[in-house]
This record gives C-alpha cells, structure tokens and sequence, in this order.
C-alpha cells in the first residue's frame, strides 16, 4: 500500500494495531507509529482493538533502500 491513498479498514476480532500494520504493508518499522499519529484516540482502544473498530491507514512513502552490510565471518 505504499504510496497509495489512505484508506479505512475494520479491526477484525483479537487483532492489534501492528498486526493490521503488517498485514497491510508488509512491515511494522515506522508504520505503526505514523497510523497512531493518524488515528487520535486509537491508543486509547487497548493494545487489543475492539471489533470493527476503523482504522485510517494513511499512504506510507516508499522506504528507502537500505545500505549494503558487510559480514565479518562469511
């Protein structure tokens, strides 16, 4: 969903705001806290989101590519 519009979804049952963030753009780093920022009140909710509770899901930029790791005992 990268680069996207936002769009809404729905929690599901037992679901947690990081799992709707993997499940949505394949990753939590970063994710998570800018769909916080996007969703007053939403940390409020438990760590636990009640069922069908909406969730904006703002368009999260591409993240840049990362850098070359160099393994000392290959």
């Amino acid at each position: 969903m990268t680069g996207a519009a936002s769009t809404t979804v729905r929690a599901q049952q037992h679901d947690t705001l990081d799992a709707i963030c993997y499940r949505v753009y394949g990753t939590t780093r970063g994710v998570t806290e800018q769909v916080l920022a996007a969703n007053p009140g939403l940390a409020e909710q438990g760590p636990v989101l009640p069922h069908g509770t909406p969730v904006m899901l703002p368009a999260i930029p591409q993240a840049t590519q990362r850098a070359p790791t160099v393994n000392l005992w290959d």
